[in-house]
Order: C-alpha cells, then sequence, then structure tokens
C-alpha cells in the first residue's frame, strides 16, 4: 500500500466493482452491515477472551469531543495554537525529565474546551543526529502536557505536530466502525480457460451468495462472493481491489487538510529548546534491563544509531558481524512490506546471503535467500488476509498461526513478526482476533522449544494526506500497536520499536523507512538473537 499509487488503483477498484454489479451497500444502514457474513461479530470467545477483549477496547478509548457537529472553524488549529517549555530555564542535566505545555485553540483563536486531538512530539540535536519520542497526556481541556527524557548533554529541539484535530479522529473512529469495506479486495477463479473475478472481504453485503473461506484451523474469516459458473473450489488467487472514494461529507474533509491540519508543526510561543549538562560521572545509573513493551521512550538515537534503553545494542556495521551471528541459522519473517525491508536490506548487505529465485510475484513472495557457506537460511512470507498485496497465489495465502505451528524451534530457530498496517480499516476486534491465534502459536512454538528467538517488530509512523489518512492514518496505527504491546507483554517475545524509531528520526515519516532506520532496526533485531555474551 502506497499513497504514491492510491489514486490508479481507486480508479481501476472502482471500475472492476461496476463491471462486475457489485455494489457498495454499506453505506445506507450502519446497523445492518454487521449482520452479514461478518466473521467479527459472530466469535464464540470465552469468558477470559472475552475479558480481555474489553478491557484492550477501553484502554484504547479515545476521547470524544461534546455531542453535535461541530463546525470547522470551532476544530483546531494548529497555526493558532502553540506550546511552551515548562520551565525553560531551569539547570537540565543528562536522565532529567522535560515537560512541555501545548495549548490548542481553533480557528477563531479561542482556546479548546476539549481534548481528543492526536499529536506527536520529539526532542531532537540535529548537530548530533540525536533525537527521542515524547509521552503525551491529554488533560481533556484543550491542554496536553508532553514529557521528555533528556538523555543526551547538548542543546535539545522540542518538535511537537497536530496529526489529527480530535473533530478528524471522531471521523475516522465513525469510518472503522461503518466501512470496513473502504479498502475492498478481490480473487480470480479458473478453470481450464475460464475464469471470473468477484470481490472479498472480511466482511461482505448480504444479497448474493458466497464462498466461505474462513481458515479451518484459526477461525479467521473471509469470504468471496461466488462466481457464477465457477465452484468456490476453484480460487487461484487473492489481491487488494481498491479503494473507496466519496467517503467524506463536505464538512468531514475540511478536518482532512493537507497544509492545514493533518501533521502540521505546532510553533513554541518562547523558547523552544533547553541546554542539557553532562550527568556527573558518579550518578551514571546503569540501564534498567527489564523489556517493558510499554517503557517511554524505549530508546533514542545519538549520531545516527539508536540505543536502546532496556537492551545493549550492538552495531552490525560488517556483513561478517552479521554472517558470524546468523551463522547456522533459520529466520523466518513474517508480515508487510514493512518487514519485507528486513529481508531486501540483508539480502543486499550480505554478500553471501543469495536470494534464491521461487518464481514468486515481485513484492509479494515469498522469497528466500540461502548462504551455503556459511549454512543460513532467510525466509520472508506474507501475513493472511486481509493483505493489500497484488497478486498472492492461493496457495500461498497463510496465516501466520497456522505456520508457526509448522516450525520446530529451538536455538537455531529465529522468528521475526510485524502485522499492522492492512489491519486499519476493520474494526479492532479484527485485529485482537488475528493477534490472539498469533499469540497462541508462539506460546506454544516457546513450550516446546523455550530457545527460540521470537521477535516482534511495531508499526511505524508514515506520511499522510487527506486520501491516506482516511485508509492508513498514524492514528489506526497507533490504536492498533497499543493493542499489539498489550497482549504481547510479559510473553517471552522481543520488540523492535519501529514506531518510536520513525517518531524520533529527523528523516520525513515514511510507510517504508529509509534504509538508516531499517539498518538500525535490523541491529536491535540481531542483538537479540546474537546478545554481547558478557
Amino acid at each position: 500500500f502506497s499513497p504514491q499509487h492510491l489514486d490508479d488503483d481507486t480508479v481501476s477498484g472502482s471500475n472492476w466493482i461496476t463491471e462486475n454489479n457489485v455494489q457498495h451497500s454499506l453505506s445506507q444502514t450502519a446497523k445492518t452491515t454487521r449482520k452479514p457474513y461478518c466473521g467479527y461479530t459472530e466469535q464464540t470467545l470465552s469468558k477470559r477472551e472475552q475479558a480481555e477483549q474489553e478491557s484492550l477496547l477501553a484502554a484504547i478509548q479515545w476521547p470524544k469531543p461534546p455531542d453535535g457537529k461541530i463546525p470547522f472553524a470551532q476544530s483546531t488549529d494548529p497555526t493558532q495554537s502553540d506550546f511552551v517549555i515548562v520551565k525553560p530555564s531551569k539547570f537540565f542535566k543528562v536522565g532529567d525529565q522535560l515537560e512541555v505545555l501545548v495549548r490548542m485553540k481553533d480557528f477563531q483563536g479561542k482556546p479548546k474546551q476539549y481534548g481528543g486531538d492526536y499529536l506527536q512530539a520529539r526532542i531532537h540535536s540535529p548537530g548530533l543526529k540525536a533525537g527521542a519520542a515524547g509521552r503525551i497526556v491529554d488533560c481533556h481541556n484543550g491542554l496536553y502536557k508532553v514529557f521528555f527524557t533528556l538523555l543526551w548533554p547538548g542543546e535539545v529541539k522540542v518538535s511537537v505536530s497536530l496529526v489529527h484535530p480530535s473533530e478528524a479522529i471522531q471521523v475516522l473512529l465513525r469510518l472503522r466502525e461503518e466501512r470496513p469495506d473502504r479498502v475492498y479486495f478481490k480473487s480470480s477463479f479458473k478453470s481450464g480457460r475460464y475464469s471470473e473475478t468477484t470481490e472479498c472481504n472480511v466482511c461482505l453485503p448480504a444479497g448474493l451468495p458466497v464462498c466461505n473461506f474462513t481458515d479451518l484451523y484459526t477461525g479467521e474469516p473471509w469470504f468471496c462472493y461466488k462466481p457464477r459458473k465457477l465452484s468456490c473450489a476453484s480460487r487461484i488467487n487473492h489481491a487488494k481491489g481498491g479503494y473507496l472514494k466519496g467517503l467524506l461529507t463536505q464538512e468531514e474533509s475540511l478536518f482532512f487538510q493537507s497544509d492545514v491540519n493533518i501533521k502540521r508543526p505546532i510553533l513554541s510561543s518562547g523558547p523552544d529548546s533547553v541546554i542539557v549538562k553532562p550527568k556527573a560521572f558518579t550518578d551514571s545509573s546503569s540501564m534498567g534491563r527489564a523489556e517493558d513493551p510499554t517503557a517511554s521512550p524505549s530508546g533514542y538515537y545519538y549520531e545516527d544509531q539508536w540505543r536502546s534503553r532496556t537492551h545493549w545494542i550492538h552495531n552490525f556495521n560488517k556483513s561478517e558481524d552479521i554472517t558470524e551471528c546468523l551463522q547456522g541459522k533459520v529466520i523466518h519473517l513474517f508480515g508487510d512490506s514493512t518487514i519485507r525491508q528486513w529481508f531486501e536490506y540483508l539480502t543486499a548487505f550480505v554478500p553471501d546471503l543469495v536470494e534464491f529465485n521461487l518464481g514468486s510475484p515481485k513484492n509479494v513472495g515469498p522469497f528466500m535467500s540461502v548462504d551455503l557457506k556459511h549454512n543460513i537460511l532467510l525466509k520472508f512470507r506474507c501475513h493472511g488476509p486481509p493483505i493489500r498485496f497484488s497478486t498472492v497465489f492461493s496457495s500461498e495465502l497463510r496465516y501466520i498461526a497456522n505456520e508457526l505451528n509448522s516450525i520446530v524451534g529451538g536455538r537455531n530457530t529465529v522468528i521475526a513478526i510485524t502485522i499492522w498496517s492492512h489491519f486499519s480499516t476493520f474494526p479492532v476486534e479484527v485485529y485482537i482476533r488475528r493477534l490472539r491465534n498469533i499469540r497462541r502459536a508462539v506460546l506454544q512454538l516457546l513450550d516446546r522449544s523455550p530457545k527460540t528467538a521470537i521477535v516482534i517488530r511495531t508499526a511505524n509512523v508514515q506520511e499522510l494526506g487527506p486520501e491516506v489518512s482516511l485508509f492508513n492514518s498514524d492514528w489506526y496505527s497507533f490504536q492498533l500497536d497499543s493493542v499489539m504491546r498489550k497482549m504481547f507483554s510479559g510473553i517471552a517475545v522481543h520488540f523492535v520499536d519501529a514506531w518510536e524509531m520513525s517518531v524520533a528520526h529527523y528523516l520525513p515519516h515514511n510507510l517504508h523507512p529509509n534504509e538508516i532506520i531499517v539498518k538500525n532496526q535490523i541491529d536491535a533485531f540481531l542483538s537479540y538473537v546474537c546478545p554481547l555474551q558478557t
């Protein structure tokens, strides 16, 4: 899914839909959307699963503006909003907290009286290529506090940006619940020389016969409309269909304007930087070793190298270091294109790791690289549907949980997983179910082979415009990422915090982060696989 191609996809997508006379009837009644073939409403959960789901949904509840439609003029204006550093002239040293107060105003210059805006914030020292993310606290009255931990000496600058005003978040919430069809998919069915293509999704409007492709092992729901002449068994592939247009009212679209209120800087009304002195040598406390996926910040950049606050990261600057680390190992990469980047980076960087051509479609996979000399096998496979890849063969359309169940595991098995971006258009329950299945398989694998290294790569932020925001907003990713961290906390898996690594870096946000960021992700990943013998 890349914003650049969104338009052509959307156009061809909508043509394709009308050719098949499959109309999207979801908008008329939000209530009936959830009845037809909707997997996520019909799951039977155990008491424990139900309780967990409720607590997860409660934890990501987002503050709502007061009732009633809020006119654009009364929505958050980043230009008139500002921030101040609390006690900017205070004497700061490394390790101290820095507090920033953000004050929101609307387009009429009036202070906002309620919260719910989505902000991102970082501290940085451009000369040092240093940066770290901040922790944002919504005071629910138009004020926000941002807390930073000062982790390096020098002049440290604060940057705050409004990703979406609270009024836009309400629209994103509505779309997530009412329009799970806003990205749609398709499959081709083929017998001999005859083929048909029909629409597919987690959830399809009733009225036409469907093929039920619900997975027998995980219970993951998936449906396609039944082809007119062919059997459901003749499905040959899966692909993204396209992105729906015309999702917003005129007024709602005002909340999504690139140079007005999507990822706009909020400026300081006073100084926007502080001077930080080095810590006195005596109180250099040792790094906390416990790995807490919810600790903030989890790390920081210094001289363009990511330093985790929970474990030592070794820099794998030479390809021989990577070869030595991975010698004799099988590395399985599961997920979307953001972990395919790991496959591409390692294959390009390590000379002895040569891609074996499996004849897979470009960018889709599965892919495999082999180093015969050092007995290294590196594999990438995409996660199961919903996935906006084009085109995945039916036989390669597999769920991560099922793949994990077929892995023996052990000290020479390494597994890395990322799954988030393709779930942003669905109600969160769809994602929770997927993670529950993956988590069960992870626990079983660790139970039979405790020495297996399992790493989860978090979501990351990306470039946003008016179109992309409705399908793949950072706010959607942030919500899913929060759920993932909670569901996998307390389990013997490691986290590569791609989220903070993308927020804290000076490069512009990108769904597929730049190579220097990928290199830092790989260093963090391999530092778990091959911890330094201390």
